[in-house]
């Protein structure tokens, strides 16, 4: 499972750019997972997440 917790997103941007087809802004300016398909994409992306606020499980 690949989630945002959205109380540790900063909305900065780095998911996105890393892994498009993963993830997307939502209207409050943060991150949202849109796919499971990609976990190693998603495992990047957490890795370089600043808040460490993606978790892929």
């Amino acid at each position: 499972m690949i989630k945002v917790d959205q109380n540790l997103c900063i909305g900065c941007g780095t998911c996105v750019a890393l892994c498009p087809k993963g993830f997307q802004m939502n209207a409050e300016g943060k991150s949202d997972a849109i796919s499971q398909e990609d976990l190693e994409c998603a495992k990047n992306a957490a890795a370089s997440c600043p808040t460490q606020a993606i978790i892929v499980e």
